[in-house]
Order: structure tokens, then C-alpha cells, then sequence
């Protein structure tokens, strides 16, 4: 996929849309949703995205609870949205 990048964007607002309030999602969930076989080639893009996402305010990327710079936190992450 070349540029997935938008539509990772997208796909991470529609899945935390039908979520309940401060519910989380994995950004795995959005790279599965844009391409369900080749998921894990996008999961540092779909990583990036959620960081994107955080920095205009819409989520939070968190780690074990804690609001976390994706950019710098290793391991797994979980995005919600901003402000839960």
C-alpha cells in the first residue's frame, strides 16, 4: 500500500467511534482494517498515525494507562480518544 498513512488515520477514528467513551483501541485493530493480510507491514505506520492523531488533540496513545509519546515508547500501545 503506498501511502496507508490517511487511511489509518480514518480507520483508528471509526473503530474508537463505536467504542464506548474511554475505551481503547490497538493500533493493530486499525492496520487489520485497512489490510487484513498484510497487517503487520503496517503496523509502524499505523503507529505513526496514531502519533499524528495525538498531536492534533483528537487521541491520547497510552501504555499501561499513562498518556505516552509514541514516538519514544516501546512495546504495545493503546489509542483512545482524547480528553477520556
Amino acid at each position: 500500500m503506498e501511502d496507508a498513512g490517511p487511511a489509518l488515520e480514518r480507520a483508528i477514528a471509526a473503530l474508537l467511534d463505536v467504542r464506548a467513551p474511554g475505551a481503547t483501541i490497538c493500533p493493530s485493530e486499525a492496520a487489520r482494517a485497512v489490510d487484513p493480510e498484510g497487517w503487520r507491514a503496517l503496523m509502524p505506520e499505523a503507529r505513526a498515525a496514531a502519533g499524528r492523531l495525538a498531536a492534533a488533540g483528537a487521541v491520547e496513545v497510552t501504555q499501561r494507562g499513562a498518556v505516552v509519546d509514541v514516538a519514544t515508547a516501546r512495546g504495545p500501545v493503546r489509542v483512545r480518544r482524547a480528553g477520556s
